[in-house]
């Protein structure tokens, strides 16, 4: 497995063209297809895999190199990328890269003021409960970007926000928030600020209506016209980002074989189309809903 590691890592990005269909094996004697293909997208070289075939999974020990193919892509040079995946149950780190570095979010900024505002409302309250859920579902949901900004003025400010996340784990110095919708390119934040705070959200106060907020991929929201007809359609719950040379997806993936996965991804990438972004990300939750334990 170390010599086949070794040269999955090795490959020279630019000048390979994985085949589709050659086997990959693994611990336990585990075979996997291919990771990637080289194809061209508008001009540009990206790495997808070939067709899903639902039969085949892909071993945690193959993971790192299978997003390396995508984000390590020609394409994507000079580019920031951040991103972090980890087991919800195990809090085994599964793929990390930059995953401290602070990057523009774009709407992922979402995702903070709407976990700090449930950790304020009374759900015994029934008129503040539904008013509530109403405006996170909104938020999260649509990306409503008037329905953030007036969030987080209930709330106080970015200083509130601090003081009602940091008690449950996430690390203030891992962001900077300057609204609540994520449009000002002055807010920051790290991969691991927004696995922190989805870790925090399974069982923090309103972890339920955060859940429900999210977008589904290939149903509702900002995800329902991505991963249709894939194996992530109905598993992918997560909060998108969009801002000219920032694309973002923070969220959870239910995983039949492998379980509940944490994931945040975020490409700061001027010089490259938002819909190449889109692609790149997409294809590696994709791989992620592969994923399946091989020992």
């Amino acid at each position: 497995m170390n010599r086949i590691s070794h040269w999955l890592k090795s490959l020279s990005l630019t000048a390979v063209l994985l085949v589709a269909g050659s086997p990959i094996h693994s611990k336990a004697g585990a075979t996997v297809e291919n990771p990637a293909v080289l194809v061209q997208s508008n001009a540009v070289d990206i790495y997808v895999p070939p067709p899903e075939q639902r039969n085949n999974g892909i071993c945690p020990d193959v993971l790192e190199p299978v997003i390396n193919n995508i984000i390590d892509s020609p394409s994507f040079a000079g580019g920031r990328w951040g991103v972090l995946v980890e087991s919800l149950d195990s809090s085994n780190v599964l793929y990390s890269r930059n995953s401290n570095q602070l990057l523009i979010p774009a709407s992922n900024v979402k995702l903070l003021t709407t976990a700090a505002a449930l950790q304020t409302f009374d759900p015994q309250n029934l008129n503040d409960s539904a008013s509530m859920r109403e405006i996170i579902r909104v938020t999260n949901l649509n990306s409503d970007n008037g329905y953030a900004d007036n969030l987080l003025q209930r709330l106080g400010g970015p200083q509130m926000v601090r003081n009602l996340l940091t008690p449950l784990g996430v690390d203030p110095s891992g962001y900077r928030q300057v609204d609540g919708s994520g449009l000002s390119r002055s807010n920051v934040a790290s991969p691991a600020t927004f696995v922190a705070i989805l870790r925090a959200m399974e069982s923090a106060d309103g972890g339920n209506f955060f859940y429900s907020s999210l977008p589904t991929g290939g149903v509702s929201g900002t995800l329902r016209n991505r991963f249709r007809n894939t194996s992530a359609q109905g598993r992918v719950h997560a909060k998108t980002g969009t801002l000219n040379g920032v694309r973002a997806l923070s969220g959870y993936l239910d995983n039949p074989q492998y379980g509940e996965i944490v994931f945040s991804i975020l490409a700061n990438q001027p010089n490259v189309s938002g819909d190449t972004m889109l692609q790149a990300i997409d294809q590696v939750v994709l791989q992620l809903s592969r994923l399946t334990p091989c020992e």
